[in-house]
């Protein structure tokens, strides 16, 4: 996710480099043969240029609309996973308990809920790779046991997996009589939920936008950017390539704009700041555990937030 509050130059230059690049280029040439070379044919003020315009611009505003409801939806979505993760450190931290344990029982509980709550962190990180179609191993190598790592490499849902696991040791914890009906009723909620956000993350990702909004509304933004310079000539003469250019521009960066936001888990500058919000998460979550070493807040990497 882009933070910078400034635009910069390379940011413009990444949206829409190459494409203006070629529509000044042809500017220029249309000038030149209008201008120099005597070409008067190039010059078509006929073309009604608004009209086409706030018809195209008609169907840029619908799909960008689209594409931003999409992101918010995301955004929205790992909202949730925050808040669930949240209340299952919280659950498991104070709702697993044994009144009357003795010393060894008692240890042995605290290290049970301390690997219930980095389950959780394993499984947001998981869940981050397996939207990005990224490798998890690196990630989850310092937060779950050697043999638990061998047996997820077989497996094609990861994240589904880790929280399967995090199931059985509930149901060893209601076995063994750490917790009651309720108790148990109200962690496998969360466990819940947080499947529900993993399945609408993956119907984001796996369900593009139908590809006609992005191939013909990109056929027709590019064919609008070429016309420009024919309409204009006649009138603008050598200032063509800057009023054309800048036309184009607009409708060329909110083309590009939209494309950027239907996917909001590709790893992309433009994307949810997924990486930032499972630190988040582990932060959270490793202070529950009141543990020492905390892990610092991912940094905005020249103004982009990933």
């Amino acid at each position: 996710m882009i933070v910078v509050k400034s635009a910069k130059l390379h940011t413009l230059i990444r949206y829409v480099g190459r494409p203006l690049a070629t529509l000044f280029a042809f500017d220029v040439l249309v000038v030149v043969g209008y201008v120099f070379w005597g070409w008067k044919w190039l010059a078509l003020p006929e073309i009604p240029l608004s009209i086409f315009g706030s018809v195209i611009g008609a169907f840029v505003i619908f799909r960008n609309n689209n594409s931003y409801s999409r992101w918010w939806e995301a955004r929205t979505i790992w909202g949730s996973i925050v808040n669930n993760s949240r209340s299952f450190g919280r659950q498991a931290l104070t709702m697993i308990t044994v009144p009357e344990a003795s010393d060894a029982e008692k240890s042995e509980l605290s290290e049970f809920k301390h690997k219930l709550v980095l389950h959780q962190v394993a499984y947001v990180n998981a869940l981050r790779d397996h939207l990005r179609g990224l490798p998890p191993w690196d990630g989850l190598a310092a937060l779950l046991p050697e043999h638990e790592l061998t047996a997820l490499k077989s497996q094609q849902n990861v994240p589904l997996a880790i929280q399967r696991e995090m199931a059985s040791l509930l149901r060893t914890c209601y076995e063994r009589g750490w917790m009651g009906d309720i108790r148990w009723t109200s962690l496998d909620a969360t466990l819940s939920s947080l499947m529900d956000s993993q399945g609408a993350s993956e119907r984001i990702k796996n369900t593009p936008l139908p590809r006609q909004y992005d191939l013909f509304l990109q056929l027709f933004v590019n064919f609008y950017s070429l016309l420009l310079p024919l309409g204009m000539v006649e009138r603008l003469g050598l200032l063509t390539p800057i009023g054309s250019t800048f036309v184009g521009f607009i409708f060329l960066a909110l083309d590009q704009i939209g494309r950027s936001l239907e996917t909001p888990f590709e790893n992309n500058p433009d994307d949810v700041p997924i990486s930032a919000i499972s630190r988040t998460i582990e932060i959270n979550l490793r202070q529950m555990l009141c543990e020492n070493e905390i892990p610092q807040p991912i940094a905005p990497v020249n103004g982009v937030l990933w």
